[in-house]
């Protein structure tokens, strides 16, 4: 498959909507980063594709075409779901701003955000990401990312969000070291 592609990209044919829904989400992971790169954003409005299995790099640069891409809608109610299938590249920062706007996310487009972009989130943002689904942390609380971003945030502030999460970090313990 991925010969096939290169061959049709070498011939001059664009990575286009057409192109991406006929080669389809399997095939559009093997894609290098050269090919990634020649896609055209506008294409992405137009393919329907699900990324999650796809390499990090893959889900990186996806994400960075599909933000401009949607960039003209970023204010309209339907930009999460345009945007949603592409999250998996989303920065810290770009979900940060996404937690604002009261989005509703599913737990499991949560756990399959970039690692570092999700551990970095406060239990308000997650909690505003989440809306109506906040319930379900609950459920996926022992499931990678989910279980790392649990154990970095305090049991206390953990507790407010009564949904029975456990496993975050206790406070008002103090080490102390004795000298021999």
């Amino acid at each position: 498959a991925s010969a096939i592609i290169r061959r049709y990209v070498s011939l001059g044919n664009p990575l286009n909507a057409t192109a991406l829904n006929a080669i389809g989400t399997r095939y559009t992971c093997l894609l290098n980063v050269t090919e990634l790169n020649m896609i055209d954003p506008n294409s992405l409005k137009l393919a329907s594709l699900n990324l999650s299995a796809c390499s990090q790099t893959t889900k990186d640069i996806l994400y960075a075409k599909a933000k401009r891409a949607f960039s003209d809608q970023k204010f309209l109610p339907a930009y999460y779901e345009l945007i949603k299938p592409y999250l998996g590249g989303a920065t810290a920062e770009d979900l940060k701003a996404l937690s604002k706007d009261g989005v509703n996310m599913e737990i499991s487009t949560l756990a399959q955000l970039r690692r570092d972009s999700l551990l970095s989130l406060t239990i308000p943002e997650v909690k505003n990401l989440l809306g109506v689904n906040i319930q379900d942390l609950y459920k996926w609380q022992n499931q990678s990312p989910i279980k790392e971003w649990v154990h970095r945030q305090r049991q206390s502030e953990l507790d407010k969000l009564n949904v029975s999460l456990t496993g975050g970090t206790q406070e008002g313990y103090i080490n102390i070291i004795m000298p021999k």
